[in-house]
């Protein structure tokens, strides 16, 4: 059975391989040319530069509804805690740029810990929340850094927030 299908793909291959290309000796050097849907290679160029305009084009529109955000602190520490409790903190996020902000995904380090970002566009000029909810489980203590990972339209695309605390037996 293997037989009949190394023979079938290799005389597939040699079919396909005749079909559509050539192979060409110059000055001792062999390479082969594959033929491109029978466009030549001014054709090739002229349609690989309209890709280009339009990836430029793209990129422009991209960069058109980017904005620039700020926080009130990058850092919230709880100080002493106990296990098994809940620990809410906020961080203010403004848009400080020209066009609305996104804020399209906040995600955190540990199952521990949950956040709920804004669900609408931030204007510009405007502030919103980051609610943060740390949840040390029972036995998670001593000192205890997390992160909350922020994701939006912005410049750099991700802001990493932390969240530390010191927990301590019930």
């Amino acid at each position: 059975m293997k037989k009949v299908f190394i023979t079938t793909l290799t005389f597939a291959f040699l079919c396909a391989c005749e079909s559509g290309s050539e192979i060409k000796s110059q000055d001792g050097e062999v390479a082969s040319a594959v033929a491109a849907n029978g466009d030549n290679e001014a054709e090739l160029k002229e349609s690989l530069a309209e890709i280009e305009k339009e990836e430029q084009e793209r990129i422009k529109l991209a960069e058109s509804s980017l904005t620039s955000i700020s926080f009130d602190k990058m850092l919230h520490n709880f100080g002493t805690i106990k296990e098994d409790t809940d620990n809410k903190a906020s961080f203010t996020v403004t848009n400080t740029g020209k066009n609305p902000l996104i804020i399209e995904k906040v995600d955190v380090s540990c199952g521990c810990t949950t956040a709920k970002k804004p669900e609408k566009p931030i204007a510009p000029g405007q502030s919103d929340k980051i609610e943060v909810v740390f949840h040390p489980k029972v036995g998670q203590l001593n000192e205890q850094k997390k992160t909350v990972t922020v994701t939006a339209n912005t410049d750099p695309k991700i802001v990493v927030l932390n969240i530390e605390a010191f927990v301590k037996e019930q």
